[in-house]
């Protein structure tokens, strides 16, 4: 059953954030600078309004220090003590060119990357957060960036330029680029695809998986695209799934069930879903002969999609999200994202009733949880105790 975290907004919720550890607090944050520390069972702990009334748009605990909050607001990152609220401990004014929609640390604690509307990447040391790095390749909004586990200076960037970027923090110039768009033309090179004139992949939300080797990537045309990255870094497989019937807003990845695999995802068709990708031929692959090559998975696919044909007759679309879309779209994609939804579909698809903002993934008193903002002022928690 869901459950309802009320009055610690006025205005819509915009992010969420979750400290590590067994006992750890939660925060969010709001349009108009508006901070929000809560426990576990949903109690406000303390409030804050930032200075300036810029939204807050990005909350991130430390790693390494869970006493340490990191908040972006317009240009700024402010840095809180969420058990003692009274305003920010530091101030890094300027962190991004213009006004930052992501931040992440690494694991070590000793990197805040930035992600601005100009497009650039801004790497900052901690503490005191001086700017080591500026990573200029997005030619739109950098919408969200994240670090991989395991590899503390490996980043990974996603804009509305439909490029996803892996960074090695030595350089300025990215590891790889991945152009999302290219890959939907190449995939449905023969096969004019109801909607996608009108759905570019804008690339939202970028997570990596606690193994650190697969990222998932929430984009405007509903799909969460996949990737693997290989040894040296290079990326070895690449594959989407259509997730929501309109435009995928957040993919997280979830690190507290059974296997680093579940992913779960939110969009601007009002649902939530969770996904077990332990068998998704980019996390799984089946062997060498999977290429990375789009060309050469979709010889694959046609044979695929014969299978996959008289699969969809035996067993109904379980899939709640973007079910009416399934039966045309669909059959132009690739083998990979087929076999992803037609013969699993999400193991929980909720109707939420209202466009998400952001999922924030959560161990709650030890029940595996899914904490969602939206367009309301309060927040929503879903069990996935089932799972």
């Amino acid at each position: 059953m869901a459950r309802q975290w009320s009055e610690g907004h006025s205005t819509s919720i915009l992010c969420v954030g979750a400290s590590p550890g067994p006992e750890g607090l939660l925060a969010s944050g709001s349009e108009g600078g508006k901070v929000t520390v809560w426990s576990q069972e949903g109690t406000i702990i303390s409030r804050l309004a930032l200075p300036g009334e810029d939204d807050s748009t990005s909350v991130v605990f430390s790693p390494a220090a869970p006493s340490q909050l990191y908040v972006s607001h317009g240009d700024t990152v402010s840095v809180l003590d969420p058990r003692n609220l009274k305003g920010p401990v530091e101030e890094f004014q300027g962190a991004g060119e213009e006004e930052i929609n992501s931040v992440a640390l690494n694991e070590t604690g000793s990197a805040l990357a930035v992600a601005d509307d100009s497009g650039a990447v801004r790497v900052l040391e901690l503490p005191g957060g001086k700017v080591f790095r500026t990573l200029r390749r997005h030619t739109n909004i950098c919408s969200s960036v994240a670090f991989r586990p395991h590899r503390p200076n490996n980043l990974v960037s996603v804009g509305l330029d439909m490029q996803v970027m892996l960074w090695g923090l030595q350089k300025t110039r990215p590891l790889w680029t991945l152009n999302l768009q290219d890959v939907a033309e190449e995939e449905d090179d023969h096969q004019q695809r109801p909607g996608q004139l009108f759905n570019p992949p804008l690339a939202h939300c970028v997570s990596v998986a606690s193994c650190g080797n697969i990222l998932g990537c929430a984009a405007e045309d509903g799909r969460v695209h996949l990737m693997r990255i290989g040894s040296g870094s290079k990326l070895e497989q690449q594959g989407a799934f259509k997730a929501h019937s309109q435009g995928a807003s957040q993919a997280h990845f979830v690190s507290f069930l059974s296997h680093p695999n579940w992913l779960v995802s939110g969009g601007n068709d009002s649902h939530v879903a969770l996904w077990d990708l332990s068998k998704h031929p980019v996390v799984a692959p089946e062997g060498k002969s999977q290429a990375t090559a789009p060309q050469r998975r979709k010889g694959k696919s046609k044979a695929k999609r014969k299978e996959q044909h008289q699969d969809k007759v035996k067993t109904p679309q379980k899939a709640e999200a973007g079910k009416g879309e399934a039966e045309g779209e669909d059959e132009a994609a690739g083998g990979a994202e087929e076999a992803m939804e037609e013969k699993s579909g999400p193991k929980l698809s909720i109707s939420h009733g209202d466009k998400v903002n952001w999922l924030c993934p959560a161990l709650l008193k030890g029940e595996p949880s899914v904490i969602v903002a939206d367009q309301s002022s309060s927040l929503t928690v879903y069990s996935l105790s089932q799972m």
